[in-house]
């Protein structure tokens, strides 16, 4: 059976995102998940990368309680970086609006961090993908707010959904990372963490 190796392992994904969930569940992963209670605050000299793995270390560290042996526990961060600035999950639809601005006609770099946590150690890492936007116009950016859900992604928007169709021209790096989880990397990162 594919996924061996994990079988003896309790995987807990500390996650609300039902796009990670999805992801993990299609990729034929069990795993149960949880909810940290963990605030996205970061200190201000950090940037991109830094950030989320920041914020993905940092959920790990919230975990409630004791972290039993054969159990992992996996957090994650995804930030969109563009323009020197991190774009996180709009507060309202103006703010959605704004974002999508200044992502129209650009590169920007979406980047999501992971830790995996067990009962003595961490180990985080992070994987990054740059995406192009075509010059959005102002009506398409405004039928996407008003008809779609921003404001629990990144940078506030989809790549799967009806902006990404219509909007992202190029990508470099991992679709799935831009989706909310890199499945790829964390396997292989979670079969080298479970050797060590």
């Amino acid at each position: 059976m594919i996924g061996d190796a994990l079988k003896d392992y309790r995987l807990v994904l500390a996650s609300a995102s039902p796009r990670r969930r999805q992801l993990l569940s299609e990729a034929g992963l069990l795993f149960e998940t949880a909810a940290v209670d963990y605030e996205e605050v970061w200190p201000s000299y950090l940037r991109g990368r830094e950030i989320a793995e920041y914020l993905a270390e940092g959920k790990a560290d919230a975990w409630p309680g004791v972290v039993e042996p054969g159990q992992i526990i996996i957090t994650a961060d995804t930030v969109v970086w563009c323009r020197e600035a991190i774009l996180g999950k709009p507060a309202d639809a103006a703010e959605a609006a704004y974002f999508l601005r200044l992502l129209s006609g650009c590169d920007h770099d979406v980047i999501t961090a992971l830790c995996l946590r067990n009962h003595i150690r961490k180990h985080t890492f992070s994987v990054s993908t740059k995406v192009t936007f075509k010059e959005l116009t102002d009506d398409e950016i405004s039928y996407y707010v008003e008809n779609y859900h921003p404001y629990d992604k990144a940078g506030a928007y989809g790549i799967q959904e009806w902006i990404g169709l219509r909007g992202i021209t190029r990508i470099v790096g991992s679709y799935y990372n831009v989706v909310g989880m890199p499945v790829s990397d964390l396997y292989t990162e979670l079969l080298q963490f479970i050797r060590q």
